[in-house]
Order: structure tokens, then C-alpha cells, then sequence
């Protein structure tokens, strides 16, 4: 990137103008990862100041059975296949019930698209673990699998959410989303939800109040362009609805060991490679630049590993998500090297390490317990990581 142009982007930073798709492509072209880091980090301070946020949460996955078989996953199985599971109610609810402990806040459930459970069973889950854990936010579905359900049930996405929310349902997850791109969605995704289905049903949840999160799968046979392209339309809808909270880039993941049955379910991998961390940190750079108008960027260390997580909370990240255990949807996948759990003290750990400010809160990002900083005697002066 020349001179002149670097400093063109930087004036419309600071300016607080908004950047332009050709923006977009331009600063992914740079190779200057310490440039384009650092000016999302003066976004991202301008936002969030020196506070990383996390929450302490939990992950149930209540079935994988699935009638897709998208080519980057290695959760869903097939009905009658090895390592197929179903949980009943009240086996769901045990096991959240054995979640509990540490003043859990969250639980975030993803599933597969299951072709045989009837629709009721879905909001009789939501009813269950509600009463079983009335304190605990109910983070629930993909607009995939709302989108399943309205096959299902014959009900509108509309009476579909009404009847959730009054279930126990406060937010929708982020998934289903991938890359929107039809050129490059058409290889990835096996299901009917696409950007106009994934939209609409976001877009109905912010309506009905509901504040949700955004993804964006990278790192396969996308190229640059279509991550720009995915981020603007985010942006787009954010600003009539405003109701993202978070954008969450997700690191595509190989598998990386053969799965416990000798099937290999990812079939991309074969022609793609994962992104390298500096290709991870250069996309939640360019994610915070770009989405003006969404209050946090948030790394999934679960898909990045702990080391860049904590790098990406320098170029543009601001949330460490939480305190996951067993993140199947994942660890399925891979053998990558992350841990099955980071609990509070290790969350902590890792947010002072990087030289910022530890913050817990809750689904809908309201604070509900600051920490101390860095350790001014360990550090004299406290600085976030550099590259």
C-alpha cells in the first residue's frame, strides 16, 4: 500500500468517516500488520477503552443429527451413525444442572437440524432449563435451525420467536451465517438458510427486542473480497435495526486427527488450508475498521488458540467469549490444541497478561463485575502485546 493511500485511511479513521468496500479490500491488501493493527486498536480503545469483556458460560449441544452435511463440519452425524446422540429434556437438564457452578450466566445452545424431533420439543428444552436454572441467560439457535423449525412446525419465524421468548429465549446465536457470498457459500453450505432467510430472522429477533450476535466463518476458499462483502451487509442491516451487539470472526478448522468412527466429515479441507494467525489477526483488524456501528469484536479463542486470541485483543477485539466447556462443535473437528475449559481465573490470567482490564458480563453485555488491571508491580509501565 503506498503512502499516500495509508494515509488517506488513517485521516478517515480518525475523521470517524466510514469506510468504503474498496476501503475494505485495500487495507486486506496491506502488509503492514503492525499499521493496520494498531489503527484498529485506536478504534477499538475509542470504543471500549482498556476493558476486555468475557462472560462465564457453558455450551450444550442437545442433538447432532442433522439433515445438512456442510462441507466444513465435523459436529453433525447422520441418523443411526456411530456417535449419533439425541439428549431427552430432562437428560439436557441434567447435564446444564452440571454446569452450575462458578456463577455461570450463560448457556448457549447449538444443535443439529434434526429431521425427526418434533418442534415442541424445542421450546419444552427452552421451558425446562429455565425453570431448572432461572438465573442462567438462554442463548439459543442458529437462524438455521429457526428456519428448521418453521419447516417443521409450519409456524412463521415470527410465532416461532414469540414463543420461545416466552420459553425463556434472550438471545439467538450467531451461527448459520458462514460466508454470505453466494460464489463461495454454494460450496460450503448443505441447508436452505441463506443471507435473505438468515436476515430476516435476525432482523424479526431485533425487532421483538432481542440483541444478537453476528459470525462470519474465514479462512477456506473465501478470498478477501467476500469477507468484505459479508461485513457490509452486516453493516448495512445493523443500521437499520441496531441490534448487533458483537461481530465474531471464526477461524475455519481442519480436521486435524481422523474422527473416532474413520470418517473424515470435512471435505474442504482437501483443497484449502486454515488461516495463519497473522491472516486471523489481519481479518479482526480489518472487521473492527469496517463495522462502524457494532459495540465489540469478540475472539472465539476456542478456534484461534489462546495465544492469537490474546494478540487479536490488539487488533481490533475487545471480548474473549467465556469460559466454555467442551465446545463439541469444534473439538469434534480438531485436535488443535486448545483446552476444553478456561475458567474465570484463567480468563483473568490471560486479559491481564495481554495488558488490559478484565470485565465480566452477562448476555446482554451489562457489566456485572470489573477486576483490576495489570499488575502495575510486575510491569512498569502496563502495555498491551505487540507483535
Amino acid at each position: 500500500m503506498d503512502a499516500g493511500l495509508k494515509r488517506e485511511l488513517e485521516e478517515k479513521v480518525r475523521a470517524g468517516e466510514r469506510l468504503t468496500r474498496e476501503d475494505g479490500i485495500a487495507l486486506y491488501e496491506s502488509d503492514d500488520l503492525a499499521w493496520l493493527g494498531g489503527l484498529a486498536h485506536e478504534v477499538r480503545t475509542r470504543k471500549n477503552g482498556d476493558v476486555v469483556h468475557f462472560n462465564v458460560n457453558r455450551h450444550l449441544n442437545m442433538t447432532n443429527v442433522c439433515t445438512a452435511s456442510c462441507a466444513y463440519c465435523s459436529f453433525q452425524r447422520k441418523p443411526g451413525e456411530k456417535d449419533a446422540y439425541t439428549m431427552r429434556i430432562e437428560e439436557a437438564v441434567r447435564l446444564a444442572k452440571a454446569m452450575e457452578g462458578e456463577n455461570l450466566t450463560e448457556l448457549h445452545i447449538v444443535n443439529g437440524l434434526h429431521p425427526t424431533l418434533p418442534w415442541r420439543y424445542y421450546p419444552r428444552s427452552l421451558s425446562a432449563l429455565k425453570e431448572a436454572l432461572p438465573d442462567v441467560a438462554l442463548k439459543a439457535f442458529t437462524a438455521t435451525e429457526i428456519h428448521h423449525f418453521e419447516t417443521i412446525s409450519g409456524l412463521s419465524a415470527s410465532e416461532i420467536l414469540d414463543e420461545l421468548i416466552d420459553a425463556g429465549l434472550e438471545s439467538l446465536t450467531g451461527g448459520g451465517a458462514e460466508i454470505f457470498d453466494w460464489e463461495v457459500r454454494q460450496h460450503i453450505v448443505d441447508h436452505n438458510t441463506h443471507w435473505e432467510d438468515w436476515s430476516r430472522i435476525h432482523r424479526l429477533a431485533h425487532e421483538k427486542g432481542l440483541k444478537t450476535p453476528a459470525t462470519m466463518l474465514y479462512g477456506h476458499i473465501e478470498e478477501p473480497r467476500h469477507r468484505v462483502d459479508h461485513v457490509l451487509r452486516l453493516r448495512e442491516m445493523q443500521d437499520e435495526t441496531g441490534g448487533f451487539q458483537v461481530f465474531i470472526p471464526l477461524r475455519y478448522q481442519h480436521d486435524f486427527v481422523d474422527m473416532k468412527d474413520g470418517k473424515v466429515r470435512n471435505t474442504l479441507q482437501a483443497r484449502t488450508s486454515m488461516a495463519t494467525g497473522a491472516e486471523a489477526l489481519k481479518t479482526f483488524a480489518v472487521s473492527r475498521l469496517l463495522f462502524d456501528n457494532v459495540p465489540h469484536v469478540k475472539v472465539f479463542w476456542v478456534m484461534h488458540g489462546v495465544q492469537t486470541a490474546q494478540l487479536a485483543l490488539q487488533h481490533g477485539a475487545d471480548d474473549m467469549d467465556g469460559s466454555v466447556v467442551e465446545y463439541k462443535i469444534t473439538h469434534d473437528a480438531d485436535d488443535y490444541g486448545t483446552p476444553n475449559k478456561l475458567g474465570r481465573e484463567d480468563l483473568l490470567e490471560l486479559i491481564r497478561d495481554a495488558g488490559f482490564r478484565p470485565v465480566e458480563r452477562n448476555t446482554r453485555y451489562e457489566i456485572l463485575r470489573e477486576y483490576p488491571g495489570p499488575d502495575a508491580e510486575l510491569r512498569e509501565s502496563p502495555q498491551p502485546m505487540r507483535v
